[in-house]
């Protein structure tokens, strides 16, 4: 490889990775996003797994209490698993400008809704049946474009949760997309002893980044850095969604 593509892939994950220390969530997103700018979706998913993988367990293994949450979410992360399986199963396994354009009109919506901080009220009486249909939608997402936020995320804010239970509900959503899509991308050849390999070694610089991002949190305005990862992430997304006729 050349070096100024591996330079590129320890960058992206190093900003990723920063990204998630600071604000809680958002490694696979930018990962996903910076990463496409050099190398088809499907192979930027396939590195991301380990990355995503282990600090997902991370966050998830620094919350309050697991089963809890587990009894609560079982629907939304079975269907989402679901959906991302049919998802790889039907969808187009080509590294086409659709992919491309998918996942920028992902991000770009993801940010959006960051941006305008809308926040859902979900009511308890309704997640028995909008669970399902959320985690279904997130599967299909994922599957399409690597990028397992959109919806799962602002339904789990809409949830009601306590600050550190709203952390580990992410943890356990985005560890169920990632096991969900690294078996998808496996049934269907697209991740190999090679592909955990190098996934395996993006795991550093994305843990370095994490943990300068963590040192940083209590130093810098959270608010204002939330905005300028939104509004980043909207431009990423914005090219991504033109790259097929940007040339």
């Amino acid at each position: 490889m050349q070096t100024s593509f591996l330079l590129a892939v320890g960058a992206s994950f190093i900003l990723a990775g920063f990204v998630k220390g600071v604000v809680g969530l958002g490694l696979p997103t930018v990962a996903m996003g910076l990463l496409s700018l050099v190398m088809p979706p499907v192979q930027a998913a396939a590195l991301l797994i380990v990355p995503s993988m282990v600090t997902n367990v991370w966050q998830l293994a620094a919350g309050p209490g697991v089963m809890p949450l587990l009894r609560r979410l079982w629907p939304l992360l079975a269907c989402t698993m679901a959906g991302t399986l049919l998802g790889g199963a039907l969808l187009p396994r080509d590294s086409g400008a659709w992919a491309v354009v998918a996942l920028g009109v992902a991000l770009m919506a993801y940010a959006l809704a960051g941006l305008c901080s809308l926040r859902l009220a979900v009511a308890p009486r309704h997640e028995g049946w909008l669970a399902p249909l959320i985690g279904a939608l997130t599967g299909l997402v994922t599957a399409a474009t690597g990028v397992f936020v959109i919806p799962a995320v602002p339904y789990l804010q809409g949830l009601g949760l306590k600050r550190d239970e709203l952390v580990q509900a992410l943890g356990l959503a985005f560890t169920a997309s990632t096991v969900a899509l690294a078996a998808s991308l496996a049934l269907h050849g697209d991740f190999h002893v090679g592909d955990a390999r190098a996934s395996a070694l993006a795991l550093l610089p994305a843990v370095a980044g994490m943990l300068a991002g963590q040192w940083l949190r209590g130093r810098i305005s959270a608010a204002l850095f939330r905005q300028c990862f939104f509004a980043g992430l909207f431009a990423l997304g914005l090219h991504s969604a033109l790259k097929p006729w940007l040339g």
